[in-house]
This record gives structure tokens, sequence and C-alpha cells, in this order.
């Protein structure tokens, strides 16, 4: 193998890591926004909970 070849392929070895690296950064935010709106959902569940277990304990007087 050449000097050529062996620069080729650490070229192109650079390219395809850069490229990996940008997918898990996208991957990471994905995944950073839906811990979020799970959070917001759960947070907006407990308060719809809330509201019931005082309409129904308003129900029961």
């Amino acid at each position: 193998m050449t000097d050529a070849q062996l620069e080729e392929i650490k070229r192109h070895f650079g390219v395809v890591a850069e490229a990996i690296g940008s997918e898990i950064r996208q991957i990471a935010e994905g995944h950073s926004d839906i811990r979020h709106e799970l959070q917001e959902i759960r947070d907006e569940f407990k308060e719809m909970r809330a509201l019931m277990r005082l309409s129904f304990s308003q129900l029961d007087q």
C-alpha cells in the first residue's frame, strides 16, 4: 500500500468519523427534547390529578 493510498484512507475515515459525530449530536439533542417534553407531560398529569382529587373530594361532601 502506498503513502498516497494510506492518506486517502485516513482522509476518508476522518470524513466518516465527522459524519458519525454529527449524527450522534443530533440523536442526543432529540433525546434531550423528548426528555423535556416528557417532563412537561408529567407535570401536567400531576396537576390534572390534583384537580381531579379536589373535584372528587368536593363531590363526596
